[in-house]
């Protein structure tokens, strides 16, 4: 958990600073006053592009010079600090315990999981963003998935460009870029084969409450030989410009399973609740595995939900880590006893 966060020229806070509490972190204000650029400076603490996903020239404060910082202390006093400077505004400073490290360590020292309103079309949504959506699971439970994932697409990026000119492509330069797509996507294959068995009976442990179970499969592709795979389907990436076989193509395939019904054709306000039950079943695991809980950063979630399903909220996130919540209403967090208050008005924090 945090017990420090500072923010420097981020988003719309010029100077920011939170000194959290070990359960919840509430944040109050009117929409636009800045509560979740405060969440989105929380997951950048993790691997990944935050849970925006836009890029970081865009975070840096309009007024400032170009540049932001994030800096946070972790419960065991360690400091980890990132930003990006004015003359370099798309790279991702890290600094953890005052040195240099790759951004991929982060998911040593932290993990964060997150739902925000535009999760709330994830089952309908491109089979990108649910395999983005599933990567972020996998990070929690096993941080070199990052590296694994990084080094896929960059060798993938890297041969979809040779065979774009085969005339003059390097055979063995190919061959070698096709076994490290193999290397790498066999790994994070399995990574994510294995998170979604352990998810699996993490769900079915977990409570038969307002939240309904989901049911979780990977399909578009089954594994197998991925270097022999690319290099039968040479001359079709080729011709359509992108890679055709691979992990890349996956999909997260999720069904109600009370009602053995695709997610997708679920009410809204059921996809809302399998979506909040597999977060939650999800974080449970991480804390099995970890020995400690992840930070949940919930944004806007309780007013989308009914009192009922609001109180069994609260009472599942109960003593389990540390998790930031936002709002416009404060009343919206009544029922909750031991936390953090806070009121965002501005881009100021009181």
């Amino acid at each position: 958990m945090l017990t420090r966060l500072a923010l420097t020229d981020f988003r719309n806070h010029a100077d920011a600073l939170i000194t959290p509490g070990p359960g919840f972190v509430l944040l109050a204000g009117d929409n636009g006053a800045g509560k979740t650029n405060i969440l989105e400076a929380v997951s950048l603490l993790a691997p990944g592009r935050g849970l925006r996903g836009t890029p970081l020239r865009d975070m840096a404060r309009q007024q400032g010079d170009g540049g932001f910082a994030i800096a946070a202390r972790l419960a065991e006093d360690i400091d980890i600090g990132i930003g990006t400077a004015p003359a370099a505004p798309d790279r991702k400073k890290v600094r953890i315990k005052g040195e240099a490290a790759a951004a991929n360590r982060l998911g040593d020292y932290l993990s964060v999981l997150w739902l925000t309103p535009a999760m709330d079309r994830l089952f309908a949504d491109s089979a990108g963003a649910r395999r983005r959506f599933l990567d972020r699971l996998v990070f929690a439970l096993e941080p070199s998935h990052a590296h694994h994932v990084s080094r896929y697409e960059a060798a993938m990026r890297a041969r979809n460009k040779l065979l774009a000119e085969p005339d003059n492509a390097d055979p063995e330069w190919l061959v070698a870029l096709e076994s490290g797509m193999a290397e790498h996507g066999d790994a994070l294959g399995q990574a994510r084969a294995r998170t979604i068995a352990a998810l699996g009976e993490a769900i079915a442990a977990s409570p038969e409450d307002d939240f309904p179970h989901a049911s979780l499969a990977l399909s578009g592709w089954d594994g197998g030989d991925l270097k022999a795979a690319l290099r039968a389907s040479r001359s079709r990436d080729g011709a359509a410009g992108r890679t055709l076989v691979g992990p890349h193509r996956q999909d997260l395939a999720v069904q109600h399973a009370a009602k053995k019904q695709p997610a997708h054709l679920s009410s809204t306000g059921e996809q809302k609740g399998l979506l909040i039950g597999l977060l939650l079943a999800h974080a449970a695991l991480v804390e099995e595995r970890r020995g400690s809980p992840p930070v949940l950063l919930l944004d806007e979630v309780a007013a989308h939900l009914d009192p009922v399903r609001r109180a069994a909220l609260f009472s599942r996130l109960e003593g389990h880590g540390q998790v930031w919540m936002t709002a416009t209403e404060a009343a919206l967090f009544d029922g909750i006893e031991n936390a953090t208050r806070l009121t965002v008005t501005a881009g100021r924090i009181n």
